[in-house]
């Protein structure tokens, strides 16, 4: 049998092939940041690598979208969003959550960091419009009715992570146990 090794080209691979899944029409926030997040945390030994290429794709992905899907939205070229601090502040911190929970893989970890992933950029990106936004009042009420008014927009973020961290991380995992693929 010919050995498969995953080294860093075909992390990068899925990382980006995931990320370019943002493209496709889909329920709200149903998108595979928080997964590639995880996914580059946990299979990137140099963690200069684990922070650089899931943001990379992020960020490519964000061009693309922002410039190409939404110019109607935005008036010009635009390199970076208002929300965009929240959304990569959150985007870390779940990379770190990938590089000190899931090091060693089982598939109990990945649920229950997929799912505190969830409530991170949940948490995070909520409270980045509230803060910066002119939407609701800046008193614990104004808090409050942001993250209320957001739980709908939960549903489709918790099944994006899932969904996207079951195929990242399944089909890394299902490689390494049918040959003896090596992670680098």
């Amino acid at each position: 049998m010919k050995k498969i090794q995953l080294n860093y080209l075909g992390i990068i691979i899925l990382i980006f092939i995931a990320s370019f899944s943002r493209l496709i029409p889909h329920i709200p926030n149903f998108t595979p940041i928080g997964a590639i997040a995880l996914f580059g945390g946990a299979y990137f030994k140099n963690r200069f690598h684990a922070f650089l290429i899931p943001i990379s794709s992020l960020f490519i992905s964000d061009l693309i979208i922002n410039n190409l899907f939404l110019s109607n939205y935005f008036e010009k070229f635009t390199l970076f969003y208002s929300g965009f601090l929240w959304q990569y502040s959150s985007f870390i911190l779940i990379i770190l959550i990938g590089i000190f929970s899931l090091r060693k893989f089982n598939f109990k970890k990945l649920l229950i960091s997929t799912i505190a992933s969830s409530l991170v950029f949940f948490i995070i990106t909520n409270f980045g419009v509230w803060i910066s936004g002119s939407m609701y009042s800046k008193d614990l009420f104004g808090l409050i009715s942001c993250y209320t008014m957001a739980i709908p927009f939960y549903k489709g973020t918790l099944l994006g992570f899932l969904f996207y961290s079951s195929w990242l991380f399944g089909i890394a995992e299902f490689l390494k146990s049918k040959t003896s693929m090596i992670i680098k």
